[in-house]
């Protein structure tokens, strides 16, 4: 198996492309574009302000000169309905540059009165009371309430957008002043909070196939600790993946060894023999054993490594009659195997079918090889598999090492261990128990062993 791991040149943030120089770049875009924004809503909201107070002074300004203007109108002429070739002119003002611009209209729309400083015809409106707009001026006119005089008065548009102005280049200049800083501190901080992100990247680079330890950072936050548990659970399977494999090779090692020296020497005596039969009988025997040893390191790596686990409903008493069958096949094996199963209760569970057949044969092969009585396979209501024979059993100290890889308790025989070891696997991968008796309750002698599963 190869990995491909992190290069520690390329782990950190200081990149070109670091997550924290695209989180700073994003954030002022962000901030500036809502900074924008508010300054254009600001910006709206002060120009109909602005419009507002404007217009509601010169209202204020045209109802308290009305009387005076026509006070003046009366000095500067009496008859102020005789004839005349124009307009009279009022006095010019005190303060020329702030003078009020104004004008008298009778009902005839004839000017009969208007300011000095009043710059050509900037009245150009209709007689109606009310606000208009004329070639860069607010008009506002309005009507005497007794007399048949209108009084306009004009206001310059200019000072309304130059007031707008300033209030904007108030709110935008410290926005185009405050972006750099604001930048700096966002990457100052990004950095600062991302750092944690870089010590995990460091860590994950530092991981190779003889060091597949945990990460264990702490003060990571709620989405980095979420990250940090895949990756710890990733690194925890690659281990384990590992360890199948160093295991599978160790055990081919020393379970492989014997019997293919065995065949090679059966051949070569057979050889230098004329090849008699005996010997070449006692190679196949090697090579059958070789091939059940095989078969059962193969067995034991799939249980350990967890491949294609499922967990889904089973029914236990058609996963034991089909294992049953499978050994009945063999006329002398169906007058020692029984098998029993629940009258009425339906015995089901959750598990891998595949895997717990691998585990309940190798407990139907073991009982048979190591026992010359009667075997019986029983499916036990809620969820249990048990298989139990009456032989000579085992002792307490051996009951303790059965679960052990490779352990002989005597000459002409292999004992429990390996098969029992793939069983005891697959039930660990099955979180259920894998319980042995020896003898078995209710019995004399014997050797029990049953496998417990979680309820469907």
């Amino acid at each position: 198996m190869k990995f491909k791991w992190l290069d520690p040149a390329n782990a950190g943030l200081g990149t070109r492309d670091s997550l924290a120089g695209r989180l700073t770049r994003t954030l002022i875009v962000w901030i500036g574009g809502v900074w924008l924004l508010g300054v254009l809503g600001v910006a709206w909201y002060v120009d109909r302000e602005i419009n507002h107070n404007f217009d509601n002074e010169l209202a204020e300004v045209s109802h308290r000169t009305f009387e005076m203007a026509i006070s003046e109108l009366d000095r500067l002429r009496p008859d102020r309905n005789a004839g005349s070739d124009g307009p009279a002119i009022a006095p010019k003002q005190l303060f020329p540059t702030d003078a009020l611009l104004f004008q008298v209209v009778d009902i005839h729309e004839r000017v009969l009165l208007r300011s000095a400083e009043v710059p050509g015809d900037i009245f150009d409106v209709p007689l109606a009371p009310g606000f208009a707009n004329a070639k860069g001026w607010r008009i506002f006119t309005v009507r005497h309430p007794t007399l048949g005089l209108f009084f306009q008065v004009a206001d310059p548009l200019e000072e309304r957008r130059h007031a707008l102005n300033r209030t904007l280049i108030g709110l935008i200049v410290p926005l185009v002043a405050v972006l750099p800083l604001l930048a700096l501190v966002l990457r100052n901080v990004a950095r600062a909070e991302l750092r944690s992100l870089q010590l995990m990247a460091e860590e994950i680079a530092r991981r190779s196939g003889s060091d597949l330890r945990p990460i264990d950072l702490p003060n990571l936050s709620l989405e980095l600790r979420s990250v940090g548990d895949d990756v710890n659970r990733l690194l925890q399977r690659l281990a384990q993946a590992l360890d199948v494999e160093r295991a599978l090779a160790a055990n081919a090692a020393h379970e492989l060894r014997t019997p293919l020296a065995a065949a090679r020497v059966r051949l070569q005596t057979a050889l230098e023999h004329g090849l008699r039969r005996e010997e070449v009988v006692a190679a196949l025997e090697a090579l059958q054993l070789l091939s059940h040893r095989t078969e059962k390191l193969l067995q034991l790596s799939r249980a350990e490594s967890g491949a294609s686990l499922t967990r889904s409903g089973i029914d236990l008493v058609q996963l034991a009659g089909a294992v049953a069958q499978d050994f009945w096949q063999d006329a002398r094996i169906h007058q020692r195997l029984d098998l029993k199963v629940p009258d009425v209760e339906t015995a089901r569970a959750l598990g891998d079918v595949d895997a717990l057949a691998i585990g309940l044969r190798n407990l139907v092969e073991n009982a048979l090889r190591y026992s010359s009585s009667r075997v019986v396979l029983e499916v036990i209501a809620p969820s249990t598999l048990a298989v139990r024979d009456f032989g000579p059993g085992v002792t307490d100290a051996e009951l303790l090492t059965l679960r052990q890889r490779h352990v002989r308790h005597s000459h002409d025989r292999a004992g429990y261990g390996l098969g029992l070891s793939i069983v005891g696997t697959i039930v660990e991968k099955h979180e259920a128990r894998l319980e042995l008796h020896s003898p078995p309750p209710g019995a004399r002698s014997g050797f029990e062993a049953r496998i417990v599963l979680a309820p469907a």
